[in-house]
């Protein structure tokens, strides 16, 4: 008896999920429209796209417009510099990515970045080299009166 209430159940229950997925793929399949629908999607899609696109490079602008300015402003020096694959396809990437206009623009930008970031280890290299420095000072002062001292 327990056999039999469960094959009933199974052939009640069979039915019903063969026909909703039947019925709900059917017409998205047989419908001739959907071809036609993505080339507009497809169009919509590369719209979204051009946006985001845009979008991104507005937000990189406001995020990085301040130090980009700052890395760019009066950049009267000139410095040769060799840099290794990895360096250059970074430097690339800002250029790509309408950031930067130049490798240079991207460089100056990178470079004022890491000084920057690591403020803290130049004002200890600024102190230390201050620090140098007066004893140079110190050392010459000392020298030109041992020389004066023994005419």
């Amino acid at each position: 008896m327990d056999e039999k209430i469960m094959t009933e159940e199974k052939v009640e229950e069979e039915p019903k999920v063969t026909q909703e997925p039947e019925s709900k793929h059917a017409q998205p399949d047989t419908a001739p429209e959907t071809e036609e629908a993505p080339s507009p999607s497809t169009e919509h899609d590369d719209r979204k796209k051009k946006t985001a696109s845009e979008s991104l490079r507005d937000a990189w602008t406001q995020v990085f417009g301040q130090a980009l300015s700052v890395a760019l402003k009066g950049r009267g020096n000139v410095v040769m510099v060799r840099v290794n694959d990895e360096a250059l396809h970074h430097l690339d990437m800002l250029v790509e990515a309408e950031i930067t206009k130049s490798r240079s623009e991207s460089a100056a930008f990178l470079i004022n970045e890491g000084i920057y970031a690591n403020r803290q280890l130049f004002d200890r290299i600024g102190a230390i080299a201050q620090q140098i420095s007066d004893l140079r000072t110190q050392l010459r002062e000392q020298v030109q009166r041992e020389i004066q001292t023994k005419r």
